[in-house]
């Protein structure tokens, strides 16, 4: 029987309104059933409590992290992987899995960037609306997170993100409005205040998801994020998790006294019931889509396509025959934090299968290998990097595996510097003196200032936190077995001084957005600044040749119709991106933004016709002089590229009394 409001008492609604505990919704004593939640964006971290009384991490399969997940630019992977995540929710009994993130990535250093998707909200919210797709598709819920502005780990439980609501509608909200498309059972806030609110607090943020982007799901607190509940229930958040015995006592205090009514408890307590009921109807009749082991295999799979290579000047793939030196802990680390971010998302692997010197041996390659330095917080060196050189010295090849990790980058803290440790580099440098051969592999959730020794080596792998299956995917790219299709989904900056954000106003209290919408490639492409690697940017070991831009109107929309050509010899997948912008705008514009992309697979010697859809709010701006989004009338550049700056294609068009014009 569906309970409602009218047969619950008030206490009963009061303690609906909290958690039972950490991971559960209250059942009253039996009376509804009760829901389990579990973090868990790249993998599950499901905890429980052993007969000794000590919680424990049930081991689970480890996927690529979000934003190497994003390197994909595929939406089917995201797919995939969600679809993955619910398989592992079912085996564990959890029906809420408090995932995926979609904040924007506003800042290098921020602890969390492994964490999110991109510094562009079209590439955030297109891959997370397939990643929530794939979980709710397989009857499991998810919770998207963290609504809003959370984009710095700094001061993050009292800070308040000050930002016009230009920048909030075009950037910051952007990526929840497309993901509600996907219809999300739930949605997390943040801690963090906007424009002063405290997020649980937030009613014109929480009125935008329910009453402009058609959200009707539950609003959940993020854990320990509400400080008045009584405000928070008239804002309209619905949970607060956890359990929170004061926020209780709050309300049944207020309620007696008149400051929130029973009116006002129901819409929330409605909303509860409903997630509930929502949830154990999703679950019904739904089974698993693939076995563990077949999970692992998706994993690998999805680190495949999101492994960058950044730079290779012909020495990759490898000869057969080439004897190798891989140096660095990375690449064969004792602890799988080193190769993953810390904190909710941090994942308890099945088991450690992070060891690409075997990888390589397996494949019939010659591997010395030595770790040439520790990872601990100072990164100091505890191996011998004297051999690390020597190895290099003697080999056809030297791979040295570098990065960052869980003690880096992590939930309640930020990164200190883009830089590597100083340790790192000089392994880099030293062994690429002795060997020109020299590839580098980085494994590190957000962008890393290469700067002291990008030239000094033949080739640069990116491969963020790839997970599991991170060591084989790498070596069927280094052989060649599987050819790199992955681009970055942010900017790397050449220096942090070159980031708008880096120099903004920010004290103990108050973070200032004073770029506004200059984020990103927004930024360096308007102004143009130099980067180390442009947003989208990403190589392969085929050669595109782009041709035949057309421009056509469908159904109200204009259609970017265009050819990729494979003109190599080897079967390839490429991201072409189109981009929008304003030849003479009206307002401030960037000078041009992502508004779609595709990903295909061409075979050698073949070519694809793409066809990317622009519709109303491809060439649309958010006018704060009338509320609303507006297109003004004028010329337009439509663009096609390789990445925001390698643009291949361009058409015009003009939009003349709000009509499209080709």
């Amino acid at each position: 029987m569906k309970k409602t409001t009218a047969t619950l008492t008030v206490q009963e609604k009061i303690r609906l309104l909290t958690g039972k505990d950490f991971w559960h919704t209250d059942d009253l004593d039996g009376k509804i059933p009760n829901i389990t939640m579990s973090d868990g964006p790249v993998g599950l971290r499901t905890e429980r409590t052993g007969e000794d009384g000590k919680t424990f991490t049930i081991p689970a399969v480890a996927y690529p992290s979000i934003q190497a997940l994003a390197n994909t630019w595929n939406p089917e992977c995201a797919r995939v992987m969600g679809e993955c995540l619910a398989d592992d929710c079912r085996d564990r009994g959890v029906e809420l899995l408090l995932a995926p993130g979609v904040n924007i990535k506003r800042h290098p250093l921020n602890g969390r960037n492994f964490e999110y998707f991109s510094e562009d909200p079209q590439l955030a919210g297109t891959l997370a609306k397939a990643y929530v797709e794939g979980v709710q598709d397989s009857g499991i819920g998810v919770c998207l997170k963290h609504f809003c502005c959370n984009n710095l780990e700094y001061d993050r439980l009292h800070q308040t993100s000050d930002v016009d609501e230009r920048t909030l509608r075009e950037l910051y909200y952007r990526p929840f409005e497309i993901v509600c498309e996907a219809k999300p059972v739930s949605v997390m806030c943040s801690y963090n205040r906007i424009n002063g609110e405290y997020a649980a607090e937030y009613r014109k943020g929480f009125d935008f998801l329910r009453d402009e982007c058609g959200f009707d799901g539950a609003v959940v607190s993020d854990w320990g994020a509400v400080r008045d509940r009584t405000a928070s229930v008239k804002a309209g958040l619905d949970l607060e998790m956890p359990h929170g015995e004061a926020g209780m006592e709050k309300l049944a205090r207020d309620l007696q006294e008149g400051s929130v009514t029973e009116g006002e408890l129901d819409v929330c307590v409605g909303r509860v019931l409903q997630l509930v009921q929502r949830l154990k109807e999703m679950g019904k009749g739904k089974e698993n889509r693939r076995s563990e082991a077949e999970r692992a295999a998706a994993a690998r799979g999805i680190a495949e396509e999101g492994i960058v290579l950044l730079k290779n000047n012909g020495v990759l793939p490898l000869e057969k025959g080439a004897s190798l030196s891989v140096n660095g802990i990375y690449a064969k680390p004792d602890q799988t934090d080193y190769l993953s971010g810390g904190g909710s998302a941090a994942v308890r692997w099945l088991e450690n299968t992070a060891d690409l010197p075997a990888a390589l041996t397996a494949r019939g390659f010659s591997c010395a290998y030595e770790p040439a330095f520790g990872v601990s917080v100072v990164h100091s060196f505890k191996q011998n990097a004297r051999t690390a050189v020597l190895n290099a010295a003697k080999s056809d090849v030297n791979i040295v595996c570098v990065g960052t990790g869980g003690r880096v980058e992590f939930e309640e803290g930020d990164r200190l510097t883009m830089r590597l440790p100083e340790v790192q580099e000089r392994v880099i440098l030293d062994s690429a003196a002795c060997n020109p051969n020299t590839v580098v592999i980085v494994f590190a959730g957000a962008a890393v200032d290469m700067s002291a020794w990008e030239d000094s080596v033949a080739a640069i792998l990116y491969a963020g936190f790839p997970g599991m299956g991170g060591a084989e995917a790498l070596a069927d790219i280094l052989t060649g077995k599987v050819n790199p299709s992955g681009k970055l989904s942010e900017t790397f900056p050449l220096d942090l001084e070159d980031v708008p954000a880096a120099g903004t106003y920010r004290r103990a209290g108050v973070t200032r957005y004073q770029e506004g919408l200059d984020v990103g490639y927004r930024y360096f492409d308007t102004y143009d600044v130099p980067v180390l690697y442009p947003f989208g940017h990403g190589l392969s070991y085929s050669e595109f040749f782009y041709r035949d831009l057309r421009l056509s109107l469908e159904d109200g929309r204009v259609v970017a119709e265009y050819v990729v050509e494979n003109v190599s010899e080897r079967d390839g997948r490429e991201v072409s991106q189109v981009y929008v912008g304003e030849d003479v705008p009206l307002v401030y514009r960037p000078k041009k933004e992502l508004k779609g992309f595709s990903k295909d697979l061409i075979k050698a010697g073949k070519c694809v016709k793409v066809r990317v859809g622009l519709d109303f709010r491809a060439f649309a701006h958010w006018n704060a002089a009338r509320d609303t989004w507006t297109v003004t009338d004028g010329v337009y550049t439509v663009s096609v590229g390789a990445s925001a700056e390698d643009i291949r294609l361009t058409a015009k068009l003009r939009i003349e009394d709000g009509k499209f014009v080709l």
